[in-house]
């Protein structure tokens, strides 16, 4: 069964404030222990019981922490700043919905999680790129492999980010 629904401007307006709310608490927070928060809540939040979808959504999270532990793929400062508050939200226990609700509680982790998500996917989809790329070279048997290894991924890692990089409209 599909259900589609749409956000009011006044529904985006709350999980708005929501974010701002995750921001504000990055800001203090150490990148570590904004990922350790996210560990603990996946660890603890009620998956059983939550709706497929939900747990989708929470899954994607998983992949979010990977990429920002990944010590190969070092994502630069401002892009890891979009993704953080995310993490955040979701080990935030007076989120809008309290996640202890069977069947519903998640249900706004999953919206933030979603609307978060479609401005993360280039950052996503660069990741998943990469990880591919990593996955397609040869093995590092020697040192010399390992170097030429070492210089690929910091070729394609760089070329990846580039293209992440905004494009002014203005720039000749």
């Amino acid at each position: 069964m599909r259900i589609v629904f749409e956000l009011e401007s006044e529904d985006v307006a709350r999980f708005r404030i929501a974010l701002a709310r995750a921001h504000a608490a990055v800001v203090d927070l150490d990148e570590c222990d904004v990922l350790a928060g996210a560990k603990q809540a996946l660890d603890a939040l009620p998956l059983a019981t939550a709706p497929a979808f939900v747990r989708r959504r929470l899954g994607e999270v998983q992949g979010l922490i990977a990429m920002l532990e990944d010590e190969a793929w070092v994502l630069p400062a401002h892009l890891r700043a979009l993704i953080l508050p995310a993490l955040a939200y979701l080990g935030d226990p007076e989120d809008l919905i309290p996640d202890h609700l069977v069947g519903i509680g998640l249900f706004d982790d999953a919206i933030m999680l979603e609307l978060l998500l479609i401005e993360e996917r280039p950052i996503l989809q660069a990741y998943a790129d990469f990880c591919a790329f990593r996955a397609s070279l040869p093995p590092a048997c020697d040192s010399d492999q390992r170097r030429a290894n070492a210089a690929a991924l910091a070729r394609r890692r760089g070329d990846l980010l580039e293209r992440l990089r905004p494009v002014d409209p203005l720039a000749g």
